[in-house]
């Protein structure tokens, strides 16, 4: 994607438990951001009544013929120079047979040998530091399923066709993760690619981005062990409990000499087990063969520029450039960039605080109070009724010492509550700081005569006692004296 940062590579540590190695590969279908189907004009809105947006070429019926949705291709490839991968210039769709009863046609058409996006890669970023480069396989166009639905109708299941037809873009990993940690960051990282390049919406509790994961174990320099994929998982949190469980229950087979099946499993997140759903297919069991209705799409050098050209400032490039110019840390880069509207919010917030020298001011009040109060009020960065413009113009009032930081605690309460400004909010509550070097003596010089016992502690090596008595003078100025003054002025005022 990009280079990796220089300060942010370090060797990746060997991962064993209980002398395995585990080995992990992910297989991930996010829905491409289209109104309408891949091969039908049908609409892609979500939460509909059942059945009501499954047109003829949905269902494959006699006489109807699928028309590609030329979006899905662009949008394929605007995901394929987010993973700096190879773009195949013709790509062939193929049918992938295989008979459920939420796949009306009997076929899911896929790609197969010709995938629409080759190798690439992405790098992601662990909780030490730590960047380890992730080998992206392939990611290749094809349709979604229906749903089984199973807890509406006693003693039967209905059918939902809503979604057959709709465009996903299954993103399939080298088997290069070694841990959970990996696996979940590597996962987070699509995620963040496929919302920040605008080609998903990525909502995980409608269906929009799924997980597959394969697991393995294997002692250390063998070959890969047997994989068992744990299907349709859609939460982080699932995903991360999930291969733990199979790891402790394939550790447990193998240390006592047993065989893994190849299986697809399903994740009981209530009984906290994995449960066999159906033996692993492999390619040759769905008889792949080139659709016949469908002509190999071809794609032109001018059309991949023009995606190249509509591409936003990718994730890793940010990161570097926000440490570089913000003189964050490389942590601080990486949780102002979990999503594109948060980095968007926070260069604003710098703009309208002064500029790059408040970036780190910037930053520590972006994750912090900020981000605070928009999950303590369970809204959205777009809900938040601060805007980036109110925040940054706040943080200037730190800069130039009308305010202190305390006192800024409650100025950004106000402005959270009431919409306003910062500078109107220090107006109307008369909370500008006390600079005036008399009127701050003037206390001091009380608290130091009403404290007389402390006074004589801090003279006798207590360095508490002046802290208690930097606190007197905050008190009683009600948090408006400049504590660097008052510090200042209380030692010099002693002796």
């Amino acid at each position: 994607m990009t280079n990796i940062s220089k300060t942010a590579q370090k060797k990746a540590k060997s991962l064993l438990i209980d002398g395995w190695e585990v080995v992990i590969g992910i297989e991930i279908h996010t829905q491409l951001a289209t109104n309408s189907k891949i091969f039908s004009g049908s609409s892609t809105t979500f939460g509909q009544d059942p059945n009501t947006q499954a047109s003829l070429v949905d269902l494959a019926m006699p006489g109807v013929l699928p028309v590609l949705n030329k979006a899905v291709v662009d949008l394929a490839i605007r995901f394929g120079l987010g993973i700096d991968a190879y773009i195949d210039k013709a790509s062939v769709f193929a049918r992938k047979n295989y008979f459920y009863p939420d796949s009306p046609k009997g076929y899911q058409i896929s790609q197969m040998d010709n995938p629409i996006v080759g190798l690439g890669h992405i790098d992601i970023q662990l909780e030490d530091g730590t960047v380890k480069r992730i080998g992206v396989t392939r990611a290749h166009l094809e349709e979604d399923a229906g749903k089984s639905i199973h807890d509406q109708f006693e003693g039967m299941s209905g059918i939902d066709l809503n979604r057959a037809g709709t465009p996903l873009l299954e993103i399939v990993s080298e088997p290069d993760m070694r841990s959970v940690e990996e696996a979940v960051a590597y996962i987070k990282a699509i995620h963040t690619l496929v919302r920040w390049l605008g080609i998903s919406d990525g909502n995980m509790a409608e269906g929009s981005f799924r997980c597959d994961c394969n697991v393995s174990l294997r002692r250390p320099g063998n070959e890969f062990g047997t994989r068992c994929e744990l299907k349709n998982l859609n939460s982080f949190r699932f995903i991360e409990q999930a291969i733990n469980v199979e790891i402790e229950r394939q550790m447990e087979i193998l240390e006592w000499d047993g065989k893994i099946d190849q299986e697809t499993r399903l994740f009981d997140p209530v009984k906290m087990e994995t449960r066999s759903m159906r033996s692993k297919e492999e390619a040759n069991d769905y008889r792949y063969f080139p659709d016949p209705d469908l002509l190999p799409v071809i794609i032109s050098d001018a059309q991949i520029e023009a995606a190249r050209a509509t591409l936003p400032e990718l994730p890793a490039t940010r990161r570097e450039r926000f440490v570089a110019d913000f003189a964050v840390t490389e942590y601080d880069a990486h949780v102002l960039t979990l999503s594109r509207e948060m980095a968007d919010f926070y260069e604003a917030v710098v703009t309208a605080s002064g500029g790059a020298a408040q970036g780190k001011v910037a930053a520590n009040w972006v994750m912090g109070e900020f981000s605070g109060a928009l999950n303590k009020a369970s809204l959205d960065l777009a809900e938040s009724p601060v805007s980036a413009e109110q925040l940054g113009g706040m943080i200037a009032r730190i800069v130039d010492n009308t305010i202190s930081g305390k006192i800024a605690k409650q100025v950004f309460g106000f402005m959270w509550d009431e919409g306003k400004s910062a500078d109107a909010i220090i107006s109307e509550k008369g909370l500008k700081q006390e600079t005036d070097t008399g009127a701050i003596e003037a206390i001091i010089k009380d608290v130091l005569a009403a404290n007389e016992k402390m006074v004589e502690e801090f003279k006798a090596g207590k360095e508490k006692a002046f802290n208690g008595l930097v606190g007197q003078v905050m008190k009683a100025s009600k948090g408006k004296a400049n504590p660097a003054q008052v510090n200042e002025l209380m030692k010099k005022l002693i002796g």
